[in-house]
């Protein structure tokens, strides 16, 4: 990612960061493939609604078109493909009452629902999203048919673009119907790869981060995958279980690199390469060749090679263990690992109306409902635009604010200016279907920058309300995006609701207390136990703290950050991260007979780890009661415990502030 240089505020740097990512050619196919020719096929056939209605579905299901296994792609286009289909219904009832001040309490009620959604997760904040943006587009958009009718037409669109993503894509690895899965699994190693060759160097941070976001996806995309089994009675195959033991094994093996990291020390690239070669067996289905030789110069380097032997009999066996197939007997209740699939997480605080939630149902719906108000003075025929507009800037979970409006602003102007060229040089009925096939083959590139992703959204939207009817429309999208910015800058920058505390310091202290979860079970753990639980909470704790670095970069980057009221997140969550790394550096010792700590001394660093979790949880628990002044004394003969204690007594300096 390409950053302003260090003194520029990260409020006015943020808006020009860019994503260096590989161009995705099979969805850039997929999209030139959706919008434009749905809509061409409408204008062909003398029905322009019915195209713009799934030329729109296209498109929104095109937004979520992103890199992933089948069955990842249909969770993450399939869920806001229906709740899009569900506003479509509900605007388009609301319609056929005709516009008037009760549209106003009407989208309120939905941009609550919309915005408390976004705690759940990722998927279905995108659905809540989608949701509120089609509610306000079929309330507004003037375009015939059943309500019911146009429902199915935004499906019939999602549906489309679904389909094409099981034809269209880039060329299948060797593993058959596993090849997504395999795919995620090979870049697990891959970046496991990369985070041991980085070791010691100024990179090293960035790449275990790379790291812990590949071993996300990969639990994701098998965790799809047995769910999906589960649902259809069909049982695990061979090659499935062989390629979950393949996973088991990048993990165990990434856990034992942590304390070759941990150390800090460059090593010699053979080591680095010996995860590669895992990687090219699982794409290609050929033996991983030779490693690096082993040897036990330290303990974590002992642990290292011996996870590296555990890896190379997983790749060299033909069947699944037997304990592998004794798992698939026992496994989650579906429900959960459902809940799990969707991007959900069963932690307290939440839910749809916990304190994070209430604050993004509110801001949300209020910025909506200011926005179809002054809509409604300003013009009663194309009232939508506006709301429309503060849909996409609004969501606090996918952004800073200023940096939203600033590339929604610019982005929509340059789109409204290539429109108008494309108008200008073109002549015909059937151009507004080349240009909505051009914005869609842009917008999987269009991820990497919010600007670049306006420019393709507004071409395809210009284009589907050209069709409609709306041939004015590109000067008053400028107009009404100025105005929508403006709201949303103002409601967003609220105090109540745009207090960091509740968005980002929920976040922190459910990372903090996964973080004692698993400190705790490494340190109260029977000598030789089984590791399977301390791996899924250090997974849990990594995967928590990755959504607080998410939510704190995003709280770092706001024009009113509020620094002066509020810990300095960014360090806790990088505090806590080395926590855990330091936690499992001393598992990985403890299980090769390093001095394990008494329970006192054991008892002493989770509590106080609790108490700084309870401290950022409440802030006048934090006035009232501060943080302890225990003593977070070194650990004896344990060097990575006292390095727990040196950052619990960085995240206390934080926490214990007033």
């Amino acid at each position: 990612m390409i950053r302003a240089p260090r003194a520029v505020p990260a409020w006015l740097a943020h808006p020009f960061r860019w994503q260096r990512l590989p161009v995705p050619w099979a969805a850039v196919a997929r999209g030139a493939l959706c919008a434009g020719p749905l809509l061409g096929a409408g204008i062909a056939t003398g029905h322009p609604a019915p195209g713009v209605l799934t030329g729109l579905g296209s498109m929104l299901a095109g937004v979520n078109d992103r890199p992933g296994t089948r069955r990842t792609g249909i969770v993450h286009i399939g869920l806001p493909a229906l709740a899009s289909g569900l506003g479509m219904l509900m605007g388009a009832s609301l319609q056929t009452v005709g516009a008037g001040w009760w549209v106003v309490p009407a989208l309120f009620a939905v941009g609550f629902v919309s915005g408390a959604g976004s705690v759940a997760g990722p998927v279905r904040s995108n659905a809540g999203m989608q949701m509120l943006a089609t509610t306000v587009l079929g309330a507004g958009m003037p375009l015939p048919g059943a309500p019911w009718a146009k429902a199915l037409y935004v499906l019939a669109g999602c549906l489309w673009l679904l389909l094409l993503r099981l034809v269209v894509r880039s060329p299948r690895p060797t593993g058959g119907a596993l090849s997504g899965e395999r795919a995620a699994v090979a870049t697990v190693f891959d970046a496991l790869s990369g985070a041991l060759a980085a070791a010691g160097g100024p990179g090293a941070e960035a790449a275990r981060r790379r790291l812990t976001a590949a071993l996300d996806r990969a639990d994701e995309a098998l965790r799809l995958r047995r769910l999906t089994g589960r649902l259809l009675r069909r049982t695990a195959g061979t090659q499935e279980l062989l390629l979950t033991e393949r996973f088991a094994a990048a993990t165990a093996l990434c856990e034992a690199s942590v304390a070759l990291l941990w150390e800090a020390r460059p090593l010699p690239a053979r080591v680095a390469e010996s995860p590669r070669r895992f990687a090219d067996a699982l794409r290609t289905g050929q033996p991983p060749g030779r490693l690096s030789a082993p040897e036990t110069s330290t303990p974590a380097r002992g642990a290292f090679d011996q996870a590296l032997l555990d890896a190379a009999v997983a790749f060299a066996r033909r069947e699944p263990s037997p304990t592998q197939g004794a798992a698939e007997q026992h496994p989650v209740p579906v429900a959960r690992e459902a809940l799990r699939a969707l991007g959900g997480r069963s932690r307290p605080g939440r839910g749809l109306f916990g304190p994070a939630g209430r604050d993004y149902g509110l801001r949300v719906a209020v910025c909506i409902a200011a926005s179809a108000a002054v809509a409604l003075l300003l013009r009663a025929d194309h009232w939508y635009w506006l709301p429309a507009t503060a849909t996409f800037l609004v969501k606090p979970d996918l952004g800073p604010l200023f940096s939203r409006t600033v590339n929604r602003f610019a982005g929509t102007l340059a789109g409204v200016l290539v429109f108008a060229g494309a108008g200008e040089l073109l002549t015909g009925s059937w151009w507004p279907a080349l240009v909505a096939g051009a914005g869609g083959a842009l917008l999987p590139f269009a991820v990497r920058h919010f600007a670049l992703q306006t420019v393709a959204i507004t071409l395809m939207v210009l284009s589907f309300v050209y069709v409609g009817g709306a041939r004015e429309a590109a000067t008053e999208r400028i107009v009404d995006t100025s105005i929508a910015c403006a709201i949303v800058l103002v409601v967003g920058h609220l105090p109540r609701l745009a207090d960091p505390r509740r968005r980002v310091g929920q976040r922190v202290t459910s990372a903090l207390r996964a973080t004692e979860r698993f400190l705790r079970h490494v340190l109260e753990a029977e000598p030789g136990a089984d590791t399977t639980e301390r791996r899924a909470l250090r997974r849990a704790a990594y995967r928590a703290l990755g959504e607080a670095r998410a939510a704190a970069e995003t709280a770092a980057a706001e024009l009113l950050a509020a620094r002066d009221r509020n810990p300095d997140w960014l360090t806790v969550v990088s505090a806590a991260e080395r926590i855990v790394d330091a936690a499992t550096a001393c598992a990985v010792r403890l299980d090769h007979g390093a001095h394990r700590p008494s329970i006192e001394e054991a008892e002493r660093l989770c509590r106080a780890l609790a108490a700084m979790a309870d401290a950022l949880e409440d802030p006048r628990r934090r006035r009232d009661a501060p943080v302890p002044d225990g003593d977070l004394r070194p650990v004896p003969d344990c060097a990575t415990l006292t390095d727990v204690a040196a950052e619990l007594e960085h995240i206390r300096g934080y926490a214990g502030t007033g």
